[in-house]
C-alpha cells in the first residue's frame, strides 16, 4: 500500500528565536516529530524557510534588507547553515537530508517539473532520506518578494500527489476578528471572498507572506483535493497531534476529502 504523502512547510517564526538567529531547540523537537510520523509510515517532504533569516543573522542585520541583490545574498549565505543544522538534527537519529532548491520557472516548465516529480519519488522509495526544498533565490525573484515558501509549499504538495499539506507557521491559524472578537476559525469549506478578506500581512522584519499567502496556498491545494492545515510550529507536539487526527489550527477542506475525522492509530513521543 502506497504510503500517505505529507507536504510540511516550516515558517521562519517557526524555526527562529525573537532575535531572529536559528532556534535550534525548536529544529531538534521538531526534527523528532518529523521522524515519529516518517515512522508511521507517511512520506514526508519539507519545504523549509529560514536561509535569508539565518544569513541575515551571520551579517548581523536586525531588519530585513529592502533591496533584492541583499536578500539574495543573506539567502545564498544562509543557505548552507541551515541545511548543515538539518543534516546534523537528521543524521543523530539515522537519517540523511537531500536539498532541493526550485523556482516557479522550473514548476512551470513541463519537462523540468517532470524531473522533479521523478526525483521525489525516488527519494522518497529510499526510506532513510528527507527531501528538503526551498526557493532557489539566486535566480528567482518572485518569491523574495511575494510569496515567502507558503504558494511554493503548495506547488510542491500537487507536484508530490500529496494527500495532506501542513503549514506551520507562528499563528494558531486564521483568526476572525470582526466585531472585536478574536476567533479562531477552525474549519472552511470553500475558501470565498470572506475568507480572503480576513487574511492579513505579516509585520515580522525577517520574513514576508503571512495570512494572505496561506490562504492562496491553501486554494492551489484545495483545487486538487489536497487537505490544507495551518497550525501554530511552537505548539507542544504540534505535528504528532496533527497525525493523531487532533483539528489543531485551521483545516482547509477539499471536495474531495471533507472529513473531520480523529485518527485511531497515534504516536508520542517522550
Amino acid at each position: 500500500m502506497k504510503p500517505e504523502r505529507w507536504v510540511i512547510k516550516l515558517g521562519t517564526g517557526v524555526l527562529s528565536t525573537r532575535e531572529g538567529s536559528l532556534d535550534l531547540p525548536q529544529m531538534e523537537n521538531l526534527t523528532k516529530q518529523l521522524i515519529e510520523i516518517k515512522k508511521k509510515n507517511i512520506d514526508v517532504i519539507i519545504v523549509s524557510s529560514g536561509a535569508i533569516s539565518c544569513g541575515m543573522d551571520i551579517l548581523g542585520y536586525s531588519k530585513r534588507p529592502e533591496s533584492i541583490e541583499e536578500l539574495q545574498t543573506c539567502s545564498t549565505l544562509g543557505q548552507p547553515y541551515l541545511m548543515h543544522y538539518y543534516k546534523q538534527l537528521f543524521s543523530a537519529h539515522g537519517f540523511h537530508v537531500a536539498q532541493l532548491l526550485v523556482t516557479y520557472f522550473d514548476l512551470d516548465s513541463l519537462s523540468l517539473r517532470k524531473n522533479i516529480q521523478k526525483l521525489l519519488e525516488n527519494l522518497l522509495l529510499k526510506k532513510t532520506i528527507i527531501p528538503i526544498i526551498n526557493e532557489n533565490d539566486c535566480v528567482s525573484y518572485e518569491e523574495i518578494r511575494f510569496g515567502d515558501n507558503d504558494r511554493l509549499s503548495s506547488h510542491i504538495a500537487v507536484l508530490a500527489e500529496a494527500q495532506r499539506l501542513i503549514i506551520l507557521s507562528n499563528v494558531a491559524g486564521l483568526m476572525d476578528c470582526r466585531n472585536g472578537e478574536n476567533k479562531m476559525i477552525s474549519y472552511v469549506e470553500e475558501i470565498d471572498s470572506t475568507i480572503e478578506k480576513l487574511a492579513e500581512g505579516t509585520r515580522s522584519e525577517r520574513s514576508v507572506g503571512g495570512m494572505i499567502t496561506k490562504i492562496e496556498a491553501a486554494k492551489i491545494a484545495q483545487a486538487s483535493g489536497i487537505l490544507t492545515q495551518i497550525a501554530d510550529g511552537r505548539e507542544k507536539n504540534v505535528l504528532v497531534r496533527i497525525y493523531n487526527g487532533e483539528p489543531l489550527g485551521t483545516i482547509f477542506e477539499t471536495k474531495k476529502n471533507n472529513e473531520r475525522t480523529v485518527r485511531t492509530n497515534s504516536v508520542s513521543l517522550p
